[in-house]
C-alpha cells in the first residue's frame, strides 16, 4: 500500500489548473469531432478501400487545428445561446 500512495500523489500533480478546463475541453471536443468528420466524409467521397485509413489521417493533420480553433472562436457565443435556453442551477 506504501508504494502506491507517492504515485497518486505524483500523478494528481500532473493535472492542469483548473483554469485550463475549457482549453482543453475544447481540445478533446475537437480532437474527436475532427476525426469522426474526417471518417465520415473521406469514406462517402472516396469509398472504404485499402487506402482509407491513411485518406482519413491525412485530411484529420488538416482539419483537427482547424476545428481546434473553431472551438475555441465559437465558445463564448455558444455559451450564450445555451444560458439563452437553459435555467442555471444556483
Amino acid at each position: 500500500m506504501e508504494d502506491t500512495i507517492p504515485s497518486l500523489r505524483v500523478a494528481r500533480s500532473r493535472k492542469l489548473p483548473p483554469r485550463a478546463v475549457p482549453i482543453v475541453f475544447a481540445f478533446f471536443m475537437s480532437a474527436i469531432m475532427a476525426f469522426l468528420m474526417c471518417c465520415v466524409i473521406v469514406g462517402v467521397n472516396t469509398g472504404i478501400d485499402a487506402g482509407y485509413p491513411g485518406r482519413v489521417l491525412g485530411t484529420y493533420v488538416l482539419a483537427m487545428p482547424v476545428a481546434f480553433l473553431c472551438v475555441l472562436a465559437v465558445r463564448p457565443f455558444v455559451l450564450k445561446l445555451v444560458g439563452a435556453v437553459c435555467r442555471v442551477s444556483g
